[in-house]
């Protein structure tokens, strides 16, 4: 017999994905569970709600009607439930967040650990990778990254905007003199260079929109920003590096920023978690305390 309530979860998800098979990852059911469940739900309400071919998925006319009174409904019957429980017990379960590695990652952590201190069953699941995981098959509830345009499916909360900076330290710069212009930089000065982890191959130094610079002199590259901050801060190279990352060693002397007037691409530091039919209270509140966080350092 069909349960109802389950096949509208399986429906709105589903709706969501367009793709059974991640519509199944996030159930934790088989996909073949998912097209039975589907078209029994189809059977039951007498129409389609989703058409089908080989490449893609999508949803009927009768499905796109019936999908905000279906998702109405679970969330009818969510906050049902809700209001028959303690607060305590809302803030139980696990949260898995995915970060980029930040200067500010031990303080960012100690603030989110003392805001989980009164919920003893609110678990963290806290991974640092510069690549990103995937949220289904990784179960991620949120993440934050820097790029230039946030996913459009992702519910988004920008923290602040930064820019790379072309920098190097005071003795190298002291040997080679200073650049005329990006051609000498270019030629004569030892260069590092960030490899791209999801694609495996370099970033390039990509000044702005109109200026994408490949360094003829490489001479350290790594997949890791905090060593290429390293080579730069030993001498070793002239370094495209986020401010985030470079500012106080500019302020302190270590590093000289070199051509500061160049119009430089700006790019976002967002905190984002994926749109889903319903998400858990816990997971809801570690949004808002984690954007309040990250805002607290990072927001200028």
């Amino acid at each position: 017999m069909l349960n109802r309530l389950d096949a509208l979860k399986y429906f709105c998800t589903a709706a969501e994905t367009l793709q059974f098979r991640e519509t199944a990852l996030r159930m934790s059911v088989s996909p073949q569970v998912v097209t039975r469940v589907i078209a029994e739900l189809e059977e039951e309400l007498g129409a389609l709600l989703f058409v089908r071919n080989t490449r893609n998925m999508q949803l009927t006319e009768f499905g796109e009607r019936f999908l905000p009174r279906a998702q109405q409904y679970l969330l009818d019957g969510e906050k049902l439930f809700a209001t028959a429980q303690k607060k305590q017990g809302n803030m139980s379960g696990v949260v898995r967040i995915t970060v980029l590695r930040l200067p500010e990652n031990d303080a960012i952590l100690a603030d989110l650990v003392a805001r989980c201190a009164d919920y003893p069953e609110l678990r963290i699941d806290w991974r640092v990778d510069s690549a990103k995981l995937h949220l289904v098959e990784n179960q991620i509830d949120m993440g934050v990254r820097v790029g230039f345009e946030p996913d459009p499916l992702m519910i988004v909360r920008k923290i602040s905007e930064m820019q790379d900076k072309l920098v190097i330290s005071p003795r190298l710069l002291a040997r080679l003199g200073q650049p005329k212009d990006l051609d000498d930089l270019q030629k004569r000065f030892p260069a590092s260079n960030l490899i791209n982890v999801n694609t495996g191959r370099a970033w390039g130094w990509p000044i702005n929109d109109d200026l994408h610079l490949y360094p003829k002199q490489q001479r350290f590259v790594t997949d890791d920003p905090y060593s290429e901050l390293s080579a730069a801060l030993a001498g070793m190279t002239c370094s495209l590096l986020a401010d985030y990352m470079c500012n106080k060693h500019l302020e302190s002397g270590r590093l000289v920023e070199l051509f500061p007037e160049m119009m430089r691409k700006r790019w976002v530091m967002y905190l984002y978690r994926p749109q889903r039919t319903m998400t858990s209270a816990h997971v809801l509140a570690v949004f808002d305390w984690l954007t309040e966080i990250l805002r607290k350092y990072y927001a200028k």
